[in-house]
């Protein structure tokens, strides 16, 4: 690239930037003007966010409230479950310094409203409490109104008991009705009626009382974590977007079984968009998994398709049903297993057909309402398993890839001041890929302006070992022809129109068409326009950069091995050494093949 176009352009760039901050100061400015009015404006959320508002937008003081009729659990039960909530980082609200009158005061009501879960102890004499029954009218009354979770124990009482206050418990209530207004008996009965409903714990279940309390800590521990909305990717530029145009291929209303397919090149943040998509939909479905990095993580060598589908099977249901030592004889276990059941899988970097033939072959495997999302960068695959609903991720915007790198070199989204320009040029050389963006920007995070520039030269001729390794994966899979061909366009035919590639091409290699093809489908190059009228091939500038650099590394120790080269001095430098072999020099304007030993 001409350095005097290159410079200009980041002028340009830099220039657009400035704007940009302006115009995002000036929003902020405006919104926290108006939330000084109004409160703070929330934007809508995303419906393929299955959150309810409370979980969203409420701020509680406490995880736990529990009520609970003192006189029968305070000294034991009551007692044990507090330390045991205590030893789990649970904060419980604990009543000892409220008075207690004729009804529950705004301090009562305050601490019901603000805790995120309620915990009703209903034991013999819970109904004895005219205290006890208001907390319960208003904790059902949270559970309608704030979304609020409430978990039910019925300590030595028959849920039927406080259903249809018979028993013991039915005595005691009718006693406390004694000299009360219609209105208070008919709340409460109306609130005990519901809580007898809620699927709790029953003490009559357990012979361990300490193992009981226990269950029902880790319960609530669980709820507590699976409830709480993640921050892990509030950082993350653009994801908005891609959830939005996730939200029609997802269609979570449909009862349909259906797959989904998100495709693009290695480092464009498939996996990313899946963990997002994943994180906020699991707790929809009966049962979940994410299965990561396929390609890496579950392909072992073995002897037959049948051990390696069988493995594979048996890693996916146990992860799913969170069975550790699960074992299967055969492969019809996943579907035995999941056929009624309501399940999102995501199968993250499938490359090859076995993977999932072994874990979602059929949508008759799974239950109604199921959802199976499959990451890759080779579209042949969703063909041959007639997965229709397909994402392909788009590389980001100019100013979307400023905002990715900064993110990671800044902790923020526009530069640190005097760093304009030199995260301009850095985030060019870094190129479109996600990928590429993080990994530079951490490795620039808390350097020097000196460090920086003195860091710019090698970044322009070599890649980063962290972008490489990830990168070479997906080189390392094709067969020898196909990486041939990588390696050409990576050093000649970036850009070039698709027919003059094929034309000058065709002498080197069989069917040159349907191995771009095969390039196209792994993610590795795509067309821009069509081939007939004058469209050309792109690739990535980091698999650019890849390819270039596998050429300079290779060596010349076998003879015969052919070899491409985009530096003549390096061609000279073979000629001279006088090696055989065969090798081919691209020059722009004309095409040569320059056999070793000939000086022509």
């Amino acid at each position: 690239m001409d350095s005097s176009f290159f410079l200009s352009t980041v002028a340009a760039a830099i220039g657009l930037f400035t704007l940009l901050r302006k115009v995002r100061v000036h929003q902020d400015n405006e919104e926290n003007n108006s939330s000084s009015l109004t409160g703070p404006s929330l934007a809508p959320p995303i419906s393929i966010l299955p959150v309810t508002p409370s979980s969203s937008s409420r701020v509680w003081t406490y995880h736990v409230f529990p009520s609970f009729r003192g006189e029968d659990v305070r000294r034991d039960f009551l007692s044990h479950i507090q330390m045991e909530f205590q030893r789990m980082g649970i904060s419980a609200f604990v009543d000892n310094e409220i008075k207690r009158g004729e009804s529950i005061g705004p301090e009562l009501i305050r601490a019901i409203r603000e805790s995120k879960i309620a915990v009703i102890l209903l034991s013999r004499n819970y109904a004895s409490s005219k205290w006890c029954l208001d907390e319960l009218v208003e904790i059902m009354k949270c559970r309608e109104e704030l979304g609020q979770t409430v978990v039910a124990i019925f300590y030595r009482v028959d849920p039927s008991d406080v259903k249809k206050l018979t028993g013991d418990f039915g005595k005691v209530f009718r006693k406390t009705c004694a000299r009360k207004t219609k209105e208070d008996i008919g709340r409460w009965r109306r609130a005990l009626a519901k809580v007898a409903t809620i699927a709790g714990y029953h003490s009559s279940n357990w012979d361990n009382e300490a193992a009981m309390i226990k269950k029902i800590a880790t319960d609530i521990s669980n709820i507590l974590n699976n409830s709480t909305p993640s921050s892990d990717f509030d950082g993350l530029v653009g994801m908005r977007a891609h959830l939005e145009k996730m939200e029609p291929l997802l269609c979570l209303d449909s009862d349909e079984v259906r797959m989904i397919g998100i495709w693009g090149p290695p480092g464009i943040g498939k996996t990313t968009i899946a963990r997002v998509v994943y994180n906020q939909l699991s707790n929809s479905f009966q049962l979940s998994v994410f299965m990561e990095n396929i390609k890496a993580n579950y392909t072992r060598p073995c002897s037959d398709d049948y051990s390696v589908k069988l493995r594979l099977q048996q890693q996916f249901m146990s992860q799913i049903t969170n069975h550790k030592d699960m074992e299967i004889s055969h492969l019809g276990v996943a579907r035995d297993r999941l056929k009624d059941k309501k399940v999102l899988v995501v199968l993250d970097g499938v490359d090859k057909s076995v993977q999932l033939d072994a874990m979602a072959k059929e949508t008759c495997w799974f239950g109604p309402g199921s959802r199976i999302i499959v990451t890759t960068q080779d579209w042949k695959l969703f063909r041959a398993h007639g997965i229709n609903h397909i994402y392909k991720v788009d590389f980001p915007q100019a100013y979307e890839a400023l905002q990715i790198f900064c993110m990671y070199a800044f902790g923020q989204k526009f530069p640190k001041n005097g760093f304009e320009e030199l995260a301009w040029i850095v985030t060019n050389l870094a190129g479109e890929l996600p990928l590429g963006l993080r990994i530079m920007g951490s490795y620039f995070r808390g350097m020097s302006k000196e460090e920086w520039t003195k860091s710019l030269p090698r970044l322009q001729t070599s890649l980063n070992a962290d972008i490489q390794s990830i990168l070479k994966f997906s080189y390392d899979a094709l067969d020898d022809e196909d990486k041939d061909l990588f390696l050409y366009i990576s050093c000649f035919f970036n850009g070039e129109i698709i027919m003059n590639v094929e034309y000058n091409l065709a002498k080197d290699f069989v069917e040159v068409g349907q191995r771009l093809d095969v390039l196209a489908e792994k993610s590795l190059i795509s067309f821009n326009g069509e081939r007939l009228k004058c469209g050309r091939i792109s690739m990535p500038s980091l698999l650019q950069k890849l390819g270039s650099g596998i050429v300079h590394q290779h060596s010349f120790h076998e003879p015969g091995q052919r070899q491409v080269f985009a530096d003549i001095r390096k061609i000279i430098e073979v000629l001279k050494s006088g090696k055989t072999g065969r090798f081919a020099y691209w020059d722009w304007g004309r095409t040569r093949d320059i056999a070793l030993g000939r000086k022509d």
